[in-house]
């Protein structure tokens, strides 16, 4: 066997554990494979899973065609606490996905472990408790930040904090959590 560096040996596995997922799953005929649910493939540092969700750390934050400042800006969000999601790594830098679709790399400065979410399609209404029964809260139209405050396992319903009214948002009703995902 080759002499890899331990840098190169995790890169391979990873790639050789993603190729036998995503084969399998397409065998199965499951052509829509969602690693999140699958797997969570560890970064190559070990310490955070991917995908992820993070949010904007600061009022501007550029975000670039490569990982690095020798690469154009290729936007510039100026939503602190904008959701994104990190879909790749590459030493200190970040590639990420929004909510619209852009994606580039950003630095690892600019982002937050904060949890956040954005409403992105028409008016949402918070509500008292977590069901669609329940007393109406406030009313949120498309494109509003909240922070994400708990999503049970086997609920529907995450419990949200926006412009100080607490209470609860079914998950399809907002980007920035996965379906199964349970945060406390």
């Amino acid at each position: 066997m080759q002499n890899y560096s331990k840098l190169a040996r995790i890169t391979l596995i990873l790639i050789s554990i993603i190729t036998l997922t995503t084969t399998a799953n397409i065998k199965n005929g499951n052509t829509q494979v969602r690693s999140y649910l699958k797997t969570q493939i560890t970064s190559i540092s070990g310490r955070n899973p991917m995908p992820r969700f993070v949010s904007l750390r600061a009022e501007k934050v550029n975000m670039r065609t490569g990982p690095g400042i020798r690469y154009p800006v290729d936007w510039v969000y100026r939503r602190k606490n904008l959701p994104v999601e990190v879909i790749a790594e590459f030493g200190t830098w970040r590639k990420i996905h929004d909510a619209q679709g852009g994606q580039g790399w950003i630095h690892q400065s600019m982002l937050s472990n904060r949890r956040m979410f954005v409403t992105v399609s028409q008016m949402r209404t918070i509500r008292s408790k977590d069901d669609s029964k329940s007393d109406s809260v406030a009313k949120l139209e498309r494109g509003v930040v909240g922070e994400l405050k708990q999503c049970p396992e086997a609920s529907g319903w995450c419990k949200v904090f926006v412009g100080g009214y607490k209470g609860w948002l079914r998950r399809v009703e907002f980007w920035g959590v996965y379906p199964r995902e349970i945060i406390r």
